[in-house]
C-alpha cells in the first residue's frame, strides 16, 4: 500500500498503501477497542491523537550535509532539513517524534495526528501531487517504496529536490531501522538512537506484561480488512503485517497459521472455519463501515466462529495499527488490554 487507505489492500499496489499508511488516526496507551473479552464491553474514550516528541534535552539541531542510502538504491545528499515533506503518516510521525515537527511544511492524507493536522495536504486521493510538493519549496522529501505514482517521484527528483526512500515496515523488527534512516536523513543520528531506545524499551515493557495462560494456550486472532462501502472483506495472512504484532501480544495469527501465505485473501465462510479465530482484529474505520459489531456478525461465517459467538472483537485505530513506529508500543498495549480483559 503506497500510503494507504480505502480499498482492498494489496501491499504492492495502490490498495496496499491504503492499509498500512492510509491507516488514519492514532491510538492511546489504554487502547481503543470494543469488546476484547466476551460480550460487548464499553469502548474507552478516544485518546488524544498526538505524536510524542523526545524530551527537550534529547532533541538536536540537524547537522548537515549528510549522504544517506535510499531504499531505491540511490545515494542522496541532504544539505538542509529546513523544509521537510514526509509523504506518509508514519514518516511524519517519526519526524515529529524526533522533535523536528517545526521543519515539516506539508503532509499526506494519512498524517492526521494533532500536530500535523493543519499542514497543507500534498496528496490527491492517495497519490502524491508533485506540483503541490514542489510549490512548497522543500529541502528534503521523505517517501517509502510504496509511495507513488512513480511519475510524481521522478518529477520531484528531476526538480533537484533530495528525496530519500525508506523501506516499508512489516514487523516489529523494522521499527528501529525506519527511525534510524529518517534520523540520518535529517542529520540527527544521535536523536534517532535515543528515539529507537525509547521505542524499543516501551515495546519490551508491554511484552513483559502479557498474561500467560496456565495451560500455555494462546488466543487465535484473525485480522480482517473491512471496507463495507466497497464490499471489500479480506482475511489477513502471513504477509499482512499483523502476525508480528499478534505474536508480541502473546497471540497467534489465525489466518497465517491456517496456511494463508500471502497478505490477504477474500473472506469466506470456509476460510473462517479453517482459521477458527478466538478473536477478530479489525481497524476502527473498517468496523464502522460494516455497521459495528452487529454488522460484522452479519458477514457470512463470522457469527459461527468462536470469536463471533463470543462477540470478541479487538479494534485499533487505522492510523497506527501497522505503522511500526514510535507509537507501536501503544498499539501493542491496546491489543493486550483488549485480548486479556479480565485476565489476572
Amino acid at each position: 500500500m503506497r500510503r494507504r487507505q480505502d480499498g482492498a489492500p494489496v501491499r504492492t499496489t495502490r490498495t496496499t498503501r491504503l492499509l498500512t499508511g492510509a491507516l488514519i488516526s492514532v491510538l492511546a496507551l489504554t487502547g481503543c477497542g470494543t469488546s476484547g473479552a466476551k460480550g460487548d464491553g464499553p469502548a474507552p474514550a478516544a485518546p488524544v491523537d498526538r505524536a510524542e516528541p523526545l524530551a527537550a534535552r534529547d532533541i538536536a539541531a540537524p547537522h548537515l550535509p549528510a549522504t544517506v542510502d535510499s531504499a531505491d538504491g540511490r545515494r542522496v545528499e541532504v544539505a538542509s532539513a529546513d523544509r521537510v515533506v514526509p509523504l506518509t503518516g508514519s514518516l511524519s510521525e517519526i519526524v515529529f517524534s524526533l522533535g523536528l515537527g517545526g521543519h515539516v511544511v506539508a503532509r499526506d492524507i494519512t498524517a492526521t495526528f494533532e500536530q500535523a493536522a493543519k499542514l497543507p495536504v500534498v496528496t490527491r486521493a492517495h497519490d502524491v501531487s508533485a506540483e503541490s510538493v514542489l510549490s512548497l519549496k522543500p529541502t528534503l522529501v521523505l517517501a517509502d517504496t510504496e509511495t507513488g505514482p512513480a511519475e510524481a517521484i521522478g518529477q520531484i527528483r528531476a526538480a533537484g529536490i533530495p528525496l530519500v526512500v525508506v523501506a516499508p515496515a512489516k514487523s516489529l523488527a523494522d521499527v528501529g531501522r525506519r527511525i534510524t534512516t529518517v534520523a540520518g536523513a535529517l542529520g540527527v543520528p544521535g536523536a534517532g538512537r535515543k528515539l529507537v531506545a525509547r521505542t524499543e524499551q516501551r515495546i519490551s515493557a508491554v511484552r513483559e506484561g502479557v498474561p500467560a495462560a496456565p495451560d500455555g494456550s494462546k488466543p487465535r486472532v484473525a485480522f480482517l480488512y473491512l471496507r463495507g462501502s466497497a464490499a471489500v472483506y479480506l482475511l489477513g495472512g502471513a504477509e499482512s503485517g499483523a502476525p508480528s504484532l499478534l505474536e508480541a501480544a502473546g497471540a497467534v495469527d489465525a489466518g497465517a497459521q491456517s496456511g494463508l501465505r500471502k497478505d490477504f485473501t477474500p473472506l469466506t465462510s470456509e476460510a473462517l472455519v479453517k482459521a477458527a479465530p478466538d478473536a477478530l482484529l479489525v481497524m476502527r474505520k473498517g468496523l464502522a463501515s460494516v455497521g459495528g459489531v452487529d454488522g460484522l456478525l452479519k458477514i457470512p461465517g463470522v457469527a459461527q466462529t468462536p470469536a463471533g459467538l463470543d462477540r470478541r472483537i479487538v479494534s485499533v485505530d487505522d492510523g497506527v495499527l501497522l505503522n511500526y513506529g514510535p507509537r507501536t508500543d501503544q498499539v501493542l498495549k491496546s491489543l493486550v488490554n483488549q485480548l486479556y480483559q479480565g485476565s489476572k
